[in-house]
């Protein structure tokens, strides 16, 4: 098959880079094999680049697009709250009802506040725990991603060398210019250890534990039988707040997100992403009584964009849509066909490799073939191979996130599938 160019993405990207940072406005979108692409439109299970390429998506905007590209349910309800406004520093129907919807679908929410990204979701959830707690020190988990603003970049991607004993793991700060002071009100550990997080809140001084259910920012990783109800018992006994981060998992492994699929139900979740099919929008949900501090203790919590009627707009269209079942239970099936064939392939191919995670959301390791259960079990992957896997699937027009994770949209059907499983092939076989 004739393999796909992307000059002319490249040569935006560097036109782009006289007025952008490396031309971008992430840094996760730096330095991506063999360029960075410059997107045109999308449209169902594509995006369409400078280039003409029309490529199969499985970054969905990093997860966020779980009915597919420009979905016409959610296109029509951000035209129909155009001709009502943008912006009024007040109150609207429209964020009633989004709340309505989700104190409805996830366990843990009786009550909601609106937001514009995961970041700040988390940032409220840390502050309304040590309003309510009394206490400073905050519990998190190597591997965890949890927004990049200084105060909880701690330990996301240690290096082994950085890492220390995983018994008492070292906090590593995630950036140049982070102010190193914010570290001394956290307390890293590793996941999956209940031991470690009952002997950590036996010592009393923890205003909240905060993690991703399922750890899918390194890895697709589900927590081990019986972890997830040791820690909320260790939790509730030792008066800390817990934080499920559903940034990723919320309404993407299930309706209810990561909590319902596992029946365990925290203090406070955060959520964001396949919230509102790629509108940015982010949300805190939880206990009454917590989030009630809001308004009767002061605990402050503000921004000129919370509950934009746009965003609430297309979240109240998401989630009406979720909650019908069909694109669950479609990612369900075609997520375990994806994962199965791309396993297919790699056995084939005779490259050591592991495929695990969810249907929605899971990790593809080259390297490895045994599960991963941890953060520092990741540190056999082999990167480089990886990379080449994903620039070798490119070239034949389908586009996968290098860290290794894949995602899963409503508009994938049984041919894309199938096309991305052939292309997986061919891609192993130009690796040699």
């Amino acid at each position: 098959m004739a393999l796909y160019s992307f000059e002319k993405s490249k040569a935006r990207i560097a036109y782009a880079s006289q007025y952008l940072p490396g031309g971008v406005n992430s840094n996760y979108r730096l330095r991506i094999s063999p360029t960075p692409l410059v997107v045109e439109r999308a449209d169902g299970p594509y995006i369409i680049d400078a280039d003409g390429n029309q490529l199969i998506d499985y970054y969905l905007g990093m997860g966020p697009v779980i009915l597919g590209h420009s979905s016409p349910s959610v296109t029509n309800a951000l035209i129909e709250q155009l001709k009502s406004g943008l912006l009024f520093a007040a109150q609207t129907e429209v964020e009633i009802a989004a709340a309505g919807l989700m104190c409805e679908l996830v366990p843990c929410a009786e009550r909601v506040r609106f937001m514009s990204s995961g970041s700040e979701a988390n940032q409220a959830a840390i502050r309304l725990a040590r309003a309510a707690t009394g206490r400073q020190t905050v519990v998190k988990f190597e591997g965890h991603f949890h927004g990049w603003l200084d105060n909880l970049q701690w330990s996301v991607a240690p290096s082994l060398e950085q890492c220390g004993p995983a018994e008492n793991p070292h906090k590593v700060p995630g950036t140049i210019g982070q102010d190193p002071r914010t570290g001394e009100s956290i307390a890293v550990l590793g996941w999956n250890d209940l031991s470690a997080v009952e002997k950590r809140l036996a010592r009393g001084d923890i205003a909240a534990v905060i993690m991703e259910p399922a750890m899918c920012n390194m890895g697709a990783i589900a927590p081990q039988p019986g972890y997830l109800e040791g820690v909320r018992a260790a939790c509730s006994k030792a008066g800390t707040v817990l934080i499920f981060d559903e940034v990723i998992t919320g309404f993407r492994l299930a309706i209810g997100g990561a909590q319902q699929l596992f029946g365990l139900v925290p203090d406070l979740a955060t959520f964001g992403k396949a919230l509102a099919n790629g509108f940015p929008v982010a949300a805190l949900a939880g206990r009454a009584d917590l989030m009630d501090q809001f308004a009767n203790r002061g605990v402050l919590h503000a921004g000129t964009y919370n509950g934009n009627p746009l965003a609430m707009a297309a979240t109240i269209a998401t989630l009406r849509e979720l909650a019908e079942g069909h694109v669950h239970a479609t990612i369900e099936r075609l997520g375990k066909q994806l994962m199965q064939g791309l396993t297919e392939v790699l056995k084939h191919s005779g490259c050591p490799a592991r495929v695990q995670g969810f249907p929605g959301i899971f990790h593809v390791s080259f390297g490895v073939d045994s599960a991963i259960k941890s953060y520092r079990d990741l540190y056999g992957i082999d990167r480089e191979r990886y990379v080449r896997f994903t620039t070798a699937l490119l070239l034949r027009g389908v586009r996968a996130l290098e860290r290794g994770a894949w995602f899963l949209s409503a508009a994938h059907d049984e041919r894309v599938i199938e096309q991305t499983i052939r292309a997986a092939n061919e891609a192993m076989s130009s690796l040699g």
